[in-house]
């Protein structure tokens, strides 16, 4: 029986459950997923550190633009794919106009406004709600990352 035969003949017995084979070996119990998350360079955090209080700033960490910034500081800020939206992101799995960031007291909150493909906060599929610094936005195949400027 090849390796690849045991694997699979491993995994079959609860198709529901991911299993670590045998030879994998979990993260200790003392270990911190801390080192996961991305971490801001030098430049990017004096940008989030020069953010007036009341303004947010939306970071591209994953997909097209990575990197790019977008800067909330109007009562409403529209996403989508239409050219003339305040964050234009180009790409068809972006709606044409996808999600509107809100201003909500000292931060902001993000509402769909009826997209194909939805839009996520946290990974978890979203109609609206009030953003926490840290959170990740995702738009179509644009992670973006939450900034709040200092109160």
């Amino acid at each position: 029986m090849s390796e690849r035969e045991r694997e699979h003949r491993w995994n079959a017995s609860d198709p529901t459950t991911a299993r670590l084979p045998p030879s994998a070996e979990a993260p200790s119990g003392d270990h911190s997923f801390e080192e996961d998350v991305p971490r801001l360079s030098a430049e990017d955090q004096a940008t989030v550190d020069a953010l007036r209080p009341g303004t947010a700033l939306l970071m591209v960490q994953r997909g097209p633009n990575t990197g790019a910034r977008f800067l909330l500081d109007d009562d409403e800020v529209g996403s989508g794919r239409h050219p003339e939206s305040d964050i234009f992101l180009d790409d068809v799995t972006v709606s044409r106009r996808h999600a509107v960031f809100v201003r909500d007291g000292a931060g902001y909150r993000v509402r769909d406004i009826g997209s194909l493909n939805g839009t996520y906060v946290n990974r978890e599929r979203i109609d609206e709600v009030t953003l926490e610094p840290g959170d990740e936005v995702q738009i179509g195949k644009f992670r973006l990352m939450y900034h709040l400027g200092r109160q």
